[in-house]
This record gives structure tokens, sequence and C-alpha cells, in this order.
């Protein structure tokens, strides 16, 4: 038989009140209840607490049992389904737990807001967290719809934190078709490292066509580099990160003090547009992380990193617009020099610049 709330002690009315209790929630808190059911008996999960929280079974176990012997493993998703007017997840107890009389099953609840007051406050609680801790906190609250954007340089410490987490996490990239050979190199190299596959991402060939048939292969050394990043990286960020409600960045405030000197660590992302066009959520985990803390920590845990940056290169990004800096020279030197250094946002993160 299906499980549904009338079958226990706890009253749909207070099951209902304890699911909407979370929308006005920052901090990703968890919540909890637990009740009995048969070991022949199926569990109807919500999977929204609100209209972007996420609720999911943590665990299931045959009663008696302790906290260490719970395992995920004890119950198999049935379908999709709804319940209490949310869409949820049907489970049951896997065939070798029918044998036990009933089981718990405990159902966690985590509350994602969506006000962006909310967001501020949560970047407040963050602001003095690890960068890890960050990243838990972006996986736990997002799961699969958050993604890690990596740019093939040092924020390759992104993905060693991910793994550190122990949860599962989404890697992409933005394939121009204009990137260094060791940055091509450096994916195969994390990839197999961390057990992962890059989510690539690329340019519409029509308008790339377009773009070197009339104006050449280097058109953005006479009239700046805003058009070809636009083609190359926006409209294919843009368009992934419609796929997603969260994603996380390398930006540390260090990089670019023209640019980047302000950004929080939890933000309301000012220039993109999420799953259904609605809000997106950026973090930057890095954001109060100076460039030596960063490499003091590839170093340390031995984390793959570019071969460029062994050749003077800091901030690495497309061929034609990368150039190794000197010492004394700040890492943003090396991005299109050509151009005004307030300006040196390729469109990915234009809401850096004021206007």
């Amino acid at each position: 038989c299906l499980f549904r709330v009338e079958d226990c002690s706890l009253s749909p009315h207070i099951f209902s009140g304890f699911l909407n209790a979370f929308s006005s929630v920052a901090k990703p808190q968890t919540m909890a209840f637990s009740v009995a059911v048969p070991a022949t008996s199926s569990v109807t999960v919500p999977l929204s607490v609100s209209a972007q929280s996420t609720a999911y079974v943590s665990s299931a176990q045959a009663p008696g049992t302790t906290q260490q012997s719970r395992r995920r493993e004890s119950f198999t998703k049935i379908q999709e389904t709804t319940f209490l007017g949310r869409k949820a997840i049907e489970f049951e107890p896997s065939p070798v737990q029918r044998n036990h009389t009933g089981f718990a099953f405990k159902v966690h609840a985590v509350a994602t807001p969506t006000d962006a007051s909310t967001w501020e406050k949560l970047n407040e609680e963050l602001v003095n967290e690890s960068p890890r801790d960050v990243i838990a906190d972006a996986l736990e609250r997002f799961g699969n719809e958050v993604a890690i954007s990596f740019s093939g340089a040092e924020d390759v410490i992104l993905i060693e934190y991910a793994q550190q987490t122990g949860l599962p996490f989404r890697v992409f990239s933005l394939d121009t078709g204009r990137l260094h050979p060791e940055t091509y190199q450096l994916f195969d190299k994390v990839e197999k490292h961390y057990g992962i596959h890059i989510e690539y991402t690329f340019p519409e060939a029509a308008a790339v066509e377009k773009l070197v048939r009339e104006k050449g292969m280097f058109s953005f050394y006479e009239d700046g580099h805003n058009e070809c990043c636009g083609i190359r990286k926006v409209q294919p960020l843009r368009k992934h990160l419609s796929t997603l409600k969260a994603w996380i960045t390398g930006q540390r405030k260090d990089q670019s003090p023209g640019t980047r000197s302000s950004i929080p660590v939890v933000q309301l992302d000012p220039a993109f547009k999420g799953q259904d066009g609605g809000d997106l959520i950026k973090y930057n985990p890095l954001a109060n992380t100076s460039s030596y803390d960063v490499w003091y920590a590839i170093r340390m845990l031995e984390v793959p990193y570019n071969a460029l940056h062994e050749r003077g290169f800091v901030s690495i990004g497309c061929e034609p617009c990368t150039k190794p800096v000197l010492p004394s020279q700040h890492e943003r030197e090396g991005r299109w020099w050509w151009e005004d250094a307030t300006q040196k946002e390729c469109g990915l993160h234009k809401g850096n610049i004021a206007k």
C-alpha cells in the first residue's frame, strides 16, 4: 500500500505546517521526523517544502537498529508522484530488507530561500566560512541543480574542495575553441584525477563563422573583446546556466581590483537567469581567499594545475587574449592588455562592473 501521512500519528495539518516552515529560512537548516511503516509498504516523500526547497529521504532502518547501521540502499525509488500538492518520490524497502517487521523512514527537509535580502543574510553567515564549507552549502542546498564553473586555471581548487565534501557534484567548462593546448591537457588530467566528466559547452558554429568571415580571426585587438567573448563565452554560458538553479565560480577579490573588489560569497546573480527564467544563485567560495592561499592549497594537496602557470601565466583565458606577467605586475594585466583595466571582464561576470 502507498504510505500516506494520514496512516500515522502525525496529522496532515501538522505535516503541512512542517513543510511550509522553511519558506523564510536563510541558513540550510535541517529538520526531520520519523514514522514507522510496515516493511511491505512504500513511502511517499515530498521533494519540495517551499517553492525552491528540497526534501529527501536520508535513511531507512529496521526498528531498533543504530544510527551507524542505517543505509541509503535499504529503500528503492519507485516513481515520481505528488504529495500534498507538491512533487514527491515514492520509495519502497528493497527486497533484502523485507524480512523486518517495519521501517522508520526519516525525512530531512533543507530550506532554500529565494528572497534577495535572504541571500544577503546568507552571505553574511558564510562570509567567514572556509571555501569547502561554502561549496558544501551549495551542494546540500541545490544538489544536482548547481555546478562548478571551471576555466582550466587555478579554480581547479574548487573541484578539490567539492571532492572533499563527499557530496556528488557537477563541473562544466566553456570550450571557446581558442584555448591553450595546456588547458585542454589539464581538463583531461582533472577528469582522470577526480574520476569525473566535465560538461563542456561550445559556441554556436554559425555565430562564430559569421564573426570570423566578416571581421577576421583577431578583430578583438581593434574593436575590443566584448563581441568575440559574447559569442564564444557569454552565449554558451547563458544557455548552460538556464538549466541550473545555482553555479559556483572561482572569483576572488584580489584577482581584479577594478571589477572584483566587492564580490560577495553568495549572491543573486545580477547578469544571468536560471531554470525556467528564474533567479540564479551565484557562489564565490574563494571571494575572500588570496592567490597565495589558493596556491598553497594546490601544492599541499597535490592538485593538478595548468602547466602555463610555470611559465608566468597567472590569469588564463583564451590563447590570443592571455599573456604571462612580469614580477610586480598584477595578474589581470595579462588579460586584454590593450584595454581599460576597469573593464577587464569577458562578460561571464559583467555584473561586477559598476554602471
